[in-house]
């Protein structure tokens, strides 16, 4: 299963090599639903939009999860309401994906999909990047890329990446970039809002993205569009800022096409991974101590790791696999 999911993840980077391009001079980028086909595969659209007047297509692959930007005129398209695009792939993990965020979605924290099926062992490991004015904790990165040298590369990682947080980690985001350019590592980027503001007085049910007044259409376009400009492919998952959200909330996000991601394991509170976790730690340099949770795990399991009993998974894989367990 592993081996095979290598070559699912070499075959997504070469498939995804166009989403590198630097999309600078996007116009009317949109939420649009519809069936995009391309012999031999279907796939689901989610946003349309120009860059220099040229029409493109952001869609998901409903099988597996994977994104792809690719020029319009390349597939045959059919438009539909966001219901009836969920009612056509109904039987596919995207949709059972988004149902079972939506099933979790009362909990004003944590919402979402928070682990994988235990099947094996191994975590999905996600690192949030929320606006910092501190560099880029560079250890998880290199540490992973060590550890895991001779077993699994490139190294699957999930990267919750904030609007603030990429301009004005312009340097950090361009060595992140060079990681997978060169295979080492593999990132799958998750929609973590804009501004992801935050008050430290504020209770939780008017704080982050439930602040009154909060342009939810903003936070979240907003993000994908200053992702294309630098090259980064938007995934299908979202990471509510904080944890924190309510059920209409949850809903707003579904209805955008993406997947709450929680998490059952965030290390600088103390919660312990288990096989099949979704693991939360910080590498914007605010949260040092996960970061060193984390690092002394992996030397936990470097016996494991060598033997190929304890590996990381992507993200796109164990959700797949969670939702179609429902």
């Amino acid at each position: 299963m592993k081996a095979l999911f290598t070559f699912f993840i070499l075959s997504c980077m070469a498939l995804a090599a166009s989403a590198q391009a630097n999309y600078t001079n996007i116009t009317n980028y949109e939420v649009y639903y519809g069936w995009a086909k391309h012999y031999p595969q279907d796939w689901m659209i989610l946003r349309k939009f120009e860059n220099n007047g040229k029409p493109y297509l952001l869609m998901v692959n409903p099988q597996t999860l994977e994104t792809k930007l690719n020029d319009a005129g390349f597939y045959q398209i059919r438009p539909m309401s966001m219901a009836d695009a969920r009612k056509f792939f109904s039987s596919t993990p995207y949709q059972k994906a988004l149902s079972k965020a939506e099933s979790q979605s009362v909990a004003i924290q944590d919402a979402g999909i928070e682990r994988g099926i235990p099947k094996e062992t191994g975590i999905s490991l996600t690192a949030d990047l929320c606006p910092s004015h501190r560099p880029l904790d560079r250890r998880i990165f290199t540490d992973i890329i060590t550890g895991f040298k001779q077993v699994e590369t490139p190294v699957p990682i999930a990267l919750s990446v904030s609007g603030l947080w990429m301009k004005h980690h312009v340097q950090d985001l361009a060595w992140l970039k060079q990681l997978q350019a060169n295979h080492e590592i593999y990132i799958t980027w998750i929609n973590h809002s804009y501004n992801h503001r935050v008050s430290k007085t504020s209770p939780l049910k008017t704080n982050f993205l439930l602040e009154p007044g909060t342009d939810i259409k903003y936070e979240v376009m907003e993000t994908e569009k200053l992702m294309l400009a630098d090259g980064l492919l938007p995934s299908v998952f979202f990471r509510f800022p904080g944890l924190v959200s309510n059920q209409q909330l949850v809903y707003k996000i579904t209805n955008f096409g993406l997947i709450p991601i929680g998490t059952d394991a965030w290390l600088a509170k103390g919660q312990q991974p288990q096989a099949g976790s979704i693991v939360l730690i910080h590498g914007n340099g605010n949260e040092p101590v996960g970061v060193n949770d984390f690092i002394k795990l992996l030397q936990s399991k470097a016996s494991s790791i060598a033997n190929k009993q304890w590996l990381l998974y992507d993200l796109r894989e164990t959700v797949e696999e969670e939702a179609e367990e429902k």
